[in-house]
């Protein structure tokens, strides 16, 4: 007789351990859409840019709009804080790396003024941009109402890990059901990577779910505090919570995989465990137009008390319009996303994305590497 079992562990699975499966039919890439909605808001291509400060500054959030996606401001990051971002950008850029940290602290310390959170959405919006922006859960009720009276389309209220029930000291916490009543905009939350949380959370009324728990190249919640739950597993369990969700009230919640997608590979599994979108942040720090200058870092690195990322060194890839859109001389998949992902679309059969959701995905940990001895041995 064996010994009783304590608790049972599920295997997960991540982007390099399955693989799509193609469809019986094919179909010419140039066929396909890859529109995504959120609530009313329609956008040509799934990619949201991370609010990450080293991504997402307003130009580079009109700069997203003109290729086809969203991106995505963070309120509490430096634009909000600073007249001249720029040479606070410049100095997290020059900084050695023993010090960056403790840097990043001392800069997110200065406090967050309403008048430039206004000031950023109007700058979005006057570029013909829709304009999505990102709040803590702390900071939400004070800074959401001052974005969406300054013309703010999207509200994404973002934390490391979000639920519907948050037991705090506070005598009344941020109650989701209530926000999204009271907030004149589609309300986005996350981070979330369980069935049970996202059903709570799609009952509350929100319009969008970010799946990922520290799977971001500049996050270390994995390392610094063990949570977190693989990209495929987060989001094949989220978007079967979609499905029942609308099964039951027939209102559909868009379901957004953030974190960890490096490649055009990536995306396409991303869609395929059920995702309408993804949030990109490194990939597109990568690119020329991104305010850091070659580097990222998470939002919550300048955490005061437990920092849970680091600044990263990305390099420089090229313009943004080559990163999403292609033509590119790369074949590393890093480059031309949305290129990769209609041919995807081709190969499966799938004429939209919710098509594309029905592909078969199998498990698959070699199929980066079966066959391909000669590619190994040149690294």
């Amino acid at each position: 007789m064996g010994a009783p079992s304590f608790k049972e562990i599920r295997r997960a699975y991540g982007f390099d351990e399955v693989a799509i499966a193609p469809g019986q039919v094919t179909v010419n890439p140039d066929m396909t859409s890859t529109r995504m909605k959120v609530a009313d808001h329609a956008f040509d291509i799934p990619i949201m840019a991370s609010s990450m400060d080293a991504v997402v500054s307003p130009a580079f959030a009109s700069l997203m709009h003109r290729k086809g996606g969203l991106g995505v401001l963070n309120l509490e990051g430096i634009y909000t804080r600073y007249d001249d971002p720029h040479t606070t950008l410049e100095e997290i850029a020059s900084a050695p790396q023993a010090e960056v940290t403790a840097l990043l602290q001392r800069i997110y310390a200065e406090s967050i003024r309403e008048e430039l959170v206004g000031s950023c959405v109007e700058t979005i919006r006057k570029s013909g941009a829709a304009c999505a922006v990102a709040v803590t859960p702390q900071n939400t009720k004070r800074l959401s109402p001052v974005a969406v009276e300054a013309g703010a389309d999207i509200v994404v209220v973002q934390s490391t890990v979000t639920t519907a029930r948050h037991l705090s000291r506070s005598y009344e916490g941020l109650i989701f059901s209530k926000f999204v009543k009271q907030v004149k905009a589609p309300v986005i939350v996350g981070n979330c990577a369980g069935y049970s949380t996202a059903l709570e959370l799609m009952e509350t009324g929100i319009s969008g779910l970010l799946v990922g728990v520290g799977p971001g190249a500049a996050c270390t919640t994995r390392e610094v505090v063990g949570v977190g739950v693989p990209q495929v597993t987060a989001t094949l369990d989220c978007a079967a919570a979609r499905e029942e969700h609308f099964k039951r009230t027939g209102r559909y919640v868009t379901i957004i995989t953030d974190g960890g997608i490096r490649t055009g590979g990536d995306l396409c599994k991303a869609i395929v465990a059920g995702a309408d979108g993804v949030m990109l942040g490194t990939p597109l720090a990568q690119a020329r137009e991104a305010p850091g200058g070659g580097f990222n870092w998470g939002m919550a690195t300048p955490h005061p008390d437990l920092p849970r990322g680091t600044r990263i060194s990305v390099g420089v890839k090229g313009p943004l319009k080559e990163i999403l859109h292609g033509p590119t001389s790369l074949t590393d998949g890093t480059q031309n996303l949305v290129g990769a992902l209609k041919a995807a679309m081709g190969m499966c059969g799938a004429m939209n994305i919710r098509e594309l959701q029905k592909a078969e995905m199998i498990i698959a940990p070699s199929i980066k590497t079966e066959g391909k001895i000669f590619q190994l041995s040149r690294n």
